[in-house]
């Protein structure tokens, strides 16, 4: 009987899926009527400029879009993909239909405007080149600065548009813009860095990661361990316990340049210290510390701040004092009590007064300050 029912239920799927089913991909299929061009910069940014005061111009940000966010680091990193010939994404355009005959057939731009300001804010000279990693010697340039014959190359290169028709409505282009930007979860800094930057530092990070004493005292969810959160959580203990001093402003940068520091790294030259100390951190801190770096027991996945903290803080401690015993009676008192907890939880946890306070309070606390 079950069977039955269950063949039943696969036969009306099915009949579903090829009547009514089919149907909609076939009149959603033709309401995206597309085709692809190509514009040089120079004319992309031109119909993008030319109008943009009275609301007239031919390719035109709609109010649905975000506003120009990209920092001057992320315009530059852009601008010199554009330069060394790197292939860049499509801007994806709708051609928007309008009673007004002089507004009928502008582009809206329905992904790519912080591209297309980029490439604007460049042409008129308002981007400044900074932080670039191949093109170094264009840091603090602007477009005018390059060699006449360069700035024509420039100007000319050309960009790719997905130009959807007048027949794709108002609905139709945000449902795009809302798939485009959210259809995938953004890669986060260490898949980044996995995916465009070389070397053995980065394989000796990943040998460490997978040590299942790190696992058995920093527990993380499965999701974090697929995006290699247990790669970042090593690379920041190398990076503070080497430089928290040094730190500035933002993590992502401050662990950037880290591994770029490492770029000559040699493990069988350089990882067996660093490994050595990395394993005696480990045996603290579980000899030490009742939950590992959890808070509680309960608890199934640890903080990174709190990881840093007592990583670095035990680390340094046993650089002062290398032959430091475990005592897990005084350690309770201070690492589950409320002001440790609030260190590693507070607004502002990555500006440097916290870095600083969290890892010397453990420090300290370890060495009987």
């Amino acid at each position: 009987m079950a069977d039955l029912f269950a063949a039943q239920q696969a036969s009306e799927r099915r009949d579903r899926a090829q009547g009514v089913g089919e149907e909609q991909i076939r009149t959603h299929m033709r309401d995206v009527d597309y085709s692809i061009r190509e514009y040089p910069i120079e004319v992309l940014v031109a119909k993008y400029l030319q109008g943009a005061e009275d609301g007239k111009n031919e390719i035109f940000v709609p109010d649905y879009q975000r506003s120009f966010v990209w920092s001057p680091k992320q315009q530059s990193r852009f601008i010199e993909s554009v330069l060394i010939g790197l292939p860049v994404p499509y801007l994806f355009v709708a051609d928007v239909g309008a009673e007004d005959e002089e507004l009928s057939g502008r582009l809206e731009i329905v992904d790519g405007t912080q591209r297309i300001r980029t490439l604007t804010a460049y042409l008129t000279n308002d981007l400044q080149l900074l932080e670039l990693t191949k093109l170094t010697a264009l840091n603090g340039t602007t477009l005018e600065d390059l060699l006449p014959s360069r700035r024509r190359r420039f100007l000319r290169t050309t960009i790719r548009l997905i130009e959807l028709t007048e027949k794709a409505d108002e609905e139709m282009r945000r449902d795009m813009f809302d798939r485009i930007n959210s259809g995938g979860e953004p890669l986060n800094p260490m898949e980044v860095r996995r995916g465009t930057l070389k070397g053995s530092f980065l394989k000796f990070v990943a040998e460490l990661a997978d040590d299942p004493k790190l696992r058995e005292i920093a527990p993380l969810s499965a999701s974090s361990i697929k995006r290699r959160d247990y790669d970042e959580l090593v690379v920041r203990f190398f990076a503070y316990t080497e430089r928290y001093d040094d730190f500035r402003r933002s993590v992502i940068g401050f662990v950037d340049d880290y591994i770029a520091s490492k770029a000559d790294f040699d493990i069988a030259r350089d990882g067996p210290a660093m490994r050595e100390e990395w394993q005696k951190m480990l045996r603290f801190v579980q000899a030490s510390f009742q939950h590992g770096f959890r808070k509680s027991l309960t608890n199934q996945r640890v903080p990174r701040v709190r990881f840093e903290a007592i990583a670095v803080g035990t680390a340094l401690a046993l650089r002062q004092k290398p032959h430091l015993q475990p005592d897990p009676v005084k350690v309770g008192e201070w690492a589950y009590g409320e002001q440790f907890t609030k260190l590693v939880t507070s607004d502002g946890a990555n500006s440097r007064p916290r870095i600083t306070a969290r890892i010397e309070y453990v420090r300290d606390h370890l060495l009987g300050a």
